[in-house]
């Protein structure tokens, strides 16, 4: 039994200690945001390309929506002559 003990007096050193549930909330959301990311962009050469690209989609729709609001003549243009 004496052959046992010595074994166990390095047990207390590979305990690994858990972080608060804050600090593990955060890591949780960074690896999700993460995963995200990379599923997102999965088989893109140039992911930066791509979301520019989206960006400046979104700016000609959110312009041609305002234009059109703003005409108020429902896009029909009428020519006199």
């Amino acid at each position: 039994m004496g052959m046992c003990l010595p074994c166990l007096g390095g047990a207390a050193d590979d305990v690994v200690v858990t972080p608060d549930p804050d600090t593990r909330r955060r890591q949780l959301a960074e690896a999700a945001e993460k995963r995200q990311k990379e599923t997102a962009y999965r088989g893109v050469k140039n992911p930066e390309a791509v979301e520019r690209k989206r960006k400046k989609n979104e700016e000609t729709e959110k312009q041609a929506i305002t234009t059109s609001v703003s005409g108020g003549g429902g896009g029909l243009k009428w020519q006199v002559g």
